[in-house]
């Protein structure tokens, strides 16, 4: 399995594990994390740790898909959208960015090309101090075409986007953070995701869905007055919601809160 999932105190813990070849993207790695991001969605998880096994988070796509990608009919591989307004490929980090429940990436190592594309769909991403990232296409004469377009846009400013992708320069994660490529370094960036998996494993869950909806509303939309009215709305939906009340009893009576 390309691809590994367990869920443990309603954490997802989804691994790339391809290790000897330091996580490198293949089809069959695609199709894995798409069937194990299902598995997700159908499950009582409340937020998704993202990781990759050995000594990479993700090297990039596997350099052996080339030479198929030149035998292959590339309007049915590339244009031929199969998931929602999706093709495979793009599938790969948009599945990820689509739940409805949190998501951290713990980077280590390299994270490069469609291993970034796949990181910037998480909400959040804790990187080790030696951690290198790269919108690395243009090493190979091509573009981010793997949903990254939809995402970068939404942490880097266009200067620094056009920086990364034009010349798929190799950043610590030092110089990623200043960027906003990384939300925050830590020695152990597995330790400190879990830390902030478990911390919104035991926040409501209803709440927490409503505010990803929400910040996706803020992100996406310039209409002052749409804004508004979802947060409206919104709060209107929590209040006085089993979830909500349980949460205030909690508060008041000082203990962690139980969530049906």
């Amino acid at each position: 399995m390309t691809v590994t999932l367990t869920i443990e105190n309603h954490i997802a813990h989804l691994t790339l594990n391809r290790p000897d070849k330091m996580n490198a993207v293949t089809e069959g790695l695609i199709a894995d994390l798409l069937a194990r991001v299902a598995e997700i969605a159908a499950s009582d998880a409340r937020v998704v740790l993202l990781s990759g096994a050995g000594k990479a988070f993700c090297a990039g796509l596997d350099t052996s898909n080339f030479q198929r990608f030149l035998s292959e009919d590339l309007d049915t591989l590339v244009m031929e959208r199969t998931h929602g307004d999706a093709n495979a490929f793009q599938g790969f980090s948009l599945a990820l960015h689509d739940l409805p429940i949190p998501v951290i990436a713990a980077i280590h190592g390299p994270c490069f090309g469609a291993g970034m594309q796949l990181a910037i769909a998480a909400d959040i991403r804790i990187a080790s101090p030696e951690a290198q990232l790269s919108i690395m296409e243009m090493k190979w004469g091509l573009v981010p075409d793997m949903g990254g377009m939809v995402l970068f846009p939404r942490v880097l400013r266009s200067d620094v986007l056009r920086l990364l992708t034009y010349t798929n320069e190799i950043v610590p994660a030092a110089r990623a953070a200043e960027f906003g490529l990384v939300t925050e370094i830590a020695e152990d960036a597995m330790t400190r995701a879990l830390e902030i998996a478990t911390t919104i494993a035991g926040k409501s869950p209803t709440a927490m869905r409503a505010v990803k909806r929400l910040i996706g509303t803020a992100e996406s939309s310039h209409d002052r007055a749409h804004i508004l009215m979802e947060e409206s709305r919104e709060q209107r939906a929590l209040i006085g919601t089993p979830h909500q009340i349980e949460t205030v009893m909690a508060q008041m009576q000082k203990r962690p809160p139980v969530y049906d």
